[in-house]
């Protein structure tokens, strides 16, 4: 594979105005996932994370249809409140998936009294890249970054 960042990935990078622990926290703490991590009208129906290299986790998006999307993957790197990598390309215990999909690395860094927030979308293929930003990427990981950034406001 020639992997070239500029065909393969997606990215969002904000500064949010919370600190770094709180939105660390709001992507590690099931209950606080599940209030920002999908655009509203959209749900989370549930979330399981083992929040540890090698851990699973399991998130079910839920349309206004009812419609569940379960999203299964695996934790690949965790340096608490700096850095989450996690991929679809496994479910648990390192069984591979059906279909591969992306590698998400997400960053939180100081900047002032704000946090840097940085999440890119790392996918497999050039196709993959283009039907994720077809699907909203930019405007759906922007709409949970204001989620995120409100709730973590809030703990």
């Amino acid at each position: 594979m020639n992997f070239k960042p500029e065909t393969h990935e997606l990215s969002l990078t904000r500064l949010l105005d919370a600190p770094r622990q709180k939105l660390f926290r709001c992507w590690t703490d099931a209950e606080l996932l599940k209030q920002w991590f999908v655009p509203n009208p959209w749900t989370i129906a549930r979330a399981e994370l083992d929040v540890r290299p090698g851990g699973s986790t399991l998130i079910v998006m839920k349309n206004p249809e009812g419609d569940e999307f379960p999203n299964p993957g695996i934790y690949l790197e965790i340096v608490e409140n700096e850095k989450i990598v996690l991929t679809d390309a496994y479910t648990s215990a390192w069984v591979p998936s059906a279909k591969p999909f992306m590698t998400a690395i997400v960053t939180f860094a100081d900047e002032g009294d704000k946090t840097r927030y940085t999440a890119i979308a790392r996918h497999w293929s050039e196709e993959d890249r283009k039907a994720h930003e077809e699907m909203g990427f930019h405007e759906g990981w922007g709409i949970c970054a204001d989620q995120l950034e409100k709730l973590a406001q809030s703990l």
